[in-house]
């Protein structure tokens, strides 16, 4: 019997025009649109090398459930985002895909949430209990996104700073993308005082070299990034950063 033809899921038929360069043949055989394949991609750089990597896979997919379920209860409504109906949405850092899928809700059925993660087993959790013709899900690399300059109406990247070694690229990136006037929210971990110290000196000493965003490093980061107003707020651990992209 022939192999049934695969069927490109809706959410990624929609996707395609947005990208910088896209695939001449797409992979999406398992749900989501791989751009980090052994086909059509550039050589990883030594961060990504790492996560893609069986160990780094695990130890990123491990860090991911945790992060989440400890700091996404936490997190501000998406309200805050005030997003268009019918409008573009990205979470970066998409992990199981339960913010992306809030997302899909609020831009409606015109609208499209997409989410972007490098784990392949989280990117097949997500397709599975999220997938829709408004929700799409994307691997690619962060510190590389591969969306069009000023995509998406709002953008999101919650509990994953903190897993990237060079967390202001990825903070530049997300600028990038969004368009002028949208709304991007971020939300990571931030100790403060003795513990702030000690845990700031065990990740910057680390062979991966991690670092901890504070309010004012976080602040300037989307500033320079092309950020007009920009709010941060501590609460407890988690810092909150919500940022409007200069018109």
């Amino acid at each position: 019997m022939d192999r049934l033809e695969h069927v490109v899921p809706e959410a990624i038929s929609r996707t395609l025009p947005l990208l910088k360069d896209p695939p001449d043949e797409p992979d999406t055989t398992r749900g989501y649109l791989d751009l980090l394949g052994p086909v059509n991609r550039e050589p990883p750089g030594p961060i990504q090398a790492a996560w893609e990597s069986t160990a780094g896979a695990a130890v990123y997919d491990t860090a991911q459930r945790l992060t989440r379920k400890v700091f996404l209860s936490l997190r501000p409504p998406l309200s805050v985002l005030r997003m268009p109906d019918g409008g573009l949405t990205l979470d970066v850092g998409s992990g199981p895909g339960d913010i992306t899928a809030e997302l899909g809700r609020a831009a409606g059925p015109r609208g499209l949430a997409l989410g972007a993660d490098i784990s392949e087993s989280m990117l097949e959790r997500a397709v599975r209990d999220h997938g829709a013709p408004n929700v799409g899900f994307v691997r690619a690399d962060a510190t590389r996104l591969p969306f069009h300059d000023g995509t998406f109406a709002a953008v999101t990247c919650l509990a994953v700073l903190q897993l990237v070694p060079r967390p202001l690229d990825v903070v530049a990136e997300l600028v990038r993308v969004l368009a002028p006037g949208g709304r991007l929210a971020i939300m990571v971990p931030s100790p403060r005082g003795r513990l702030a110290t000690r845990v700031g000196k065990l990740i910057t000493d680390s062979p991966a070299g991690l670092v901890l965003l504070g309010a004012e490093e976080l602040a300037d980061g989307l500033h320079d990034a092309g950020a007009d107003t920009v709010h941060t707020r501590q609460a407890a651990f988690v810092l909150h950063a919500l940022a409007t992209k200069r018109a």
